[in-house]
């Protein structure tokens, strides 16, 4: 088991890392007090494999479990699911007390880290993130948010976890398309950060595909120390951590012009860091042959590597004008300057961005 800290004063917390992590009394004990009520909130998918495991592990604290499982997808990351768990919390008589677990993907974790920030103002929370794209980055940082019609994550709150534990055994029951989708996060980071880690990805992509273990904990260790650096240096987002969100811009205009769960954060996230590195080609910030190792691996992750036809234009930026980066009116976009590296780049003209959506 590898652990990494998130330093953040009388705010930090560990990352465990390893297999078969469920049953460790221990690592919960350290965020969970004997005695305390205990919330473990799934989805419908996630439950049945996981949540009688998890839940037996807290019982073991001498802790009193209860189960909220919510429908599985991205379409009910909304305030309606938020209201859900609301609603479950006060006709339980939950106090400040309550701790939540959030036991799933993006998608809890999201909406469990935005419930324990709200309710009574504030209650301890844990991730236990059972999807790639958790585990190596939603997770971690406390980023929580629900979405809007009009926008992904534009309601939510800065609200750090207790702790966070990744079982890189659960991946083995993770569908192919949502462990792609996952690689595009880990792709990321490579691109943003860590030009050896991106040669490491080349030569271990199938690695990863195949779910080979040794290869599975390197990455998400990788990722998750490169994230707990930035958190440390930057928790809410006002310089470093924007570079996070390269292909974001973008992949959340795919996401909601297309609708919300059609196609996958990490999937639109990968079209849109391919379109991010384009718009910096066309710029003179990046060299063509890095554009092209960028396209190739996202290729060979089996990922999408172009936009959906389609969408044109106007639809883009229309979502890109409503992006948590814009500010006074300016569109900045992060783009790739190099393998490894990255920069926020303000007022990038539209007619580039035309240029490079195309029609």
């Amino acid at each position: 088991m590898e652990r990494i800290n998130v330093n953040l004063d009388d705010r930090s917390y560990p990352i465990s890392i390893g297999a078969e992590l469920f049953d460790n009394s221990a690592l919960f004990a350290s965020a969970i007090s004997a005695g305390k009520r205990v919330v473990v909130v799934s989805n419908d998918t996630i439950a049945p494999l996981y949540a009688d495991q998890v839940m037996a592990t807290i019982s073991s604290l001498s802790c009193q479990v209860a189960l909220l499982s919510l429908p599985d997808g991205e379409q009910y990351k909304t305030l309606d699911t938020f209201n859900h768990i609301m609603t479950f919390l006060l006709e339980g008589n939950y106090g400040r007390d309550v701790i939540l677990v959030a036991l799933g993907g993006g998608v809890i974790g999201d909406l469990v880290g935005f419930a324990a920030a709200s309710y009574q103002r504030g209650v301890d929370f844990i991730q236990v993130p059972t999807t790639l794209l958790a585990q190596v980055d939603s997770s971690v940082g406390g980023k929580t948010a629900v979405n809007h019609r009009l926008g992904k994550n534009m309601i939510g709150a800065f609200y750090q976890p207790k702790a966070v534990i990744i079982d890189n055994h659960c991946l083995q029951t993770l569908p192919q398309r949502e462990l792609a989708a996952g690689l595009a996060e880990v792709i990321k980071y490579g691109i943003i950060a860590d030009y050896d880690f991106f040669v490491w990805l080349e030569n271990n992509i199938e690695r990863l595909h195949a779910l080979d273990n040794d290869a599975l904990c390197y990455a998400i260790s990788r990722c998750c120390q490169i994230k707990a650096d930035v958190v440390a240096a930057d928790e809410k987002e006002s310089g470093v951590r924007a570079l996070l969100n390269l292909g974001h811009t973008f992949g959340h205009a795919i996401e909601a012009e297309m609708g919300y769960g059609n196609w996958l954060h990490g999937e639109a996230v990968s079209a849109g860091t391919v379109l991010a590195a384009h718009t910096a080609a066309k710029q003179g910030l990046i060299s063509d042959a890095d554009v092209m190792r960028i396209i190739t691996l996202h290729q060979r992750a089996n990922l999408p590597v172009v936009a959906p036809e389609t969408m044109v234009f106007d639809d883009f930026i229309k979502h890109m004008m409503r992006d948590k980066k814009v500010l006074s009116g300016q569109l900045r976009l992060v783009l790739p300057t190099a393998i490894g590296a990255a920069e926020v780049v303000a007022d990038v003209p539209f007619d580039v961005l035309q240029d490079v959506i195309g029609h």
